[in-house]
């Protein structure tokens, strides 16, 4: 092909190619730098970009889990400070039920024990039945506001079982004792007062342990979804430092390159001269 040509410009396209591979590098470098993000869609880097969609699943997945167990966290500490309450005031409970147990009462001072230990009585109904949070109760096993709490402990939707204990059937004391041997009755082994009490105890240790587990579980998803956030940071996220380094170098290529078009394009003039 001629090189002495008015049609056909070779170094007018050379030039213009390579105009056209600075300016796509120069755009992509600009995206990089306002957004922050080495990957920010399909077209920067397809397996890197499902990877990190499959993440950021992953980190939406442990903070919607993390949620859902704060809702719990706070059904079982109101529980357990009912269940301390309802522990602090058994306390009075024996000790109103071994005056009780005194055959020498007469009966005034019977009376006035007797109604003490209801008033105990039924602090203790009011303690279990207002430990509820968010309408949920795991101090009663009656729908809607009690029963077993089943929740997501992961981002995988994995379940963790709250049981729920019968508070009005297990955590209350029978009513007042008739007489003095239906106090010792109660005292002694195996009566109400030691059966209720160690359903207290037990509903404590085990809503206790319940909680310890529900705390560690939402620190280690806390940790997870930060180490996963890490992970895709190194993914996806530019080097700002070097795009700036990058961008600065583009932009002298590209004035260049307009120059060195500009250059070739003006080689066709040179042809006049042929003809004056």
């Amino acid at each position: 092909m001629s090189l002495n040509s008015v049609n056909t410009n070779i170094g007018a396209m050379v030039a213009l190619q390579s105009l056209n591979r600075t300016n796509e590098q120069l755009n992509a470098t600009q995206k990089r730098i306002s957004t922050g993000l080495r990957v920010n869609d399909a077209k920067d880097d397809g397996a890197a970009f499902a990877v990190a969609q499959a993440v950021r699943a992953d980190v939406a997945g442990l903070t919607a889990a993390n949620e859902q167990l704060g809702g719990v966290k706070g059904i079982l500490d109101t529980a357990l400070s009912g269940l301390n309450k309802v522990s602090e005031t058994m306390v009075k409970v024996r000790e109103t039920l071994v005056r009780l147990a005194d055959d020498t009462l007469n009966a005034e001072q019977r009376d006035q024990y007797e109604a003490q230990y209801t008033a105990l009585r039924t602090q203790i109904q009011n303690f279990i039945a207002d430990a509820t949070y968010n309408g949920r109760s795991l101090l009663s096993t009656a729908a809607p506001v009690g029963g077993n709490i089943t929740t997501t402990r992961n981002e995988n939707g994995t379940t963790y079982t709250i049981t729920a204990v019968n508070g009005a059937g297990t955590l209350i004391v029978a009513a007042a004792p008739a007489d003095a041997a239906a106090a010792q009755a109660a005292l002694g082994s195996g009566g109400n007062f030691e059966t209720v009490q160690t359903a207290i105890s037990n509903a404590l240790n085990t809503f206790g342990s319940d909680a310890r587990y529900v705390d560690a579980q939402i620190a280690y998803n806390k940790d997870k979804a930060d180490a996963l956030e890490a992970g895709l940071g190194a993914l996806i996220d530019a080097d700002l430092a070097k795009e700036s380094a990058r961008l600065q170098s583009l932009q002298i290529r590209q004035q260049l390159g307009t120059q060195a078009l500009s250059i070739a394009n003006q080689a066709p003039q040179t042809l006049l001269s042929l003809f004056r």
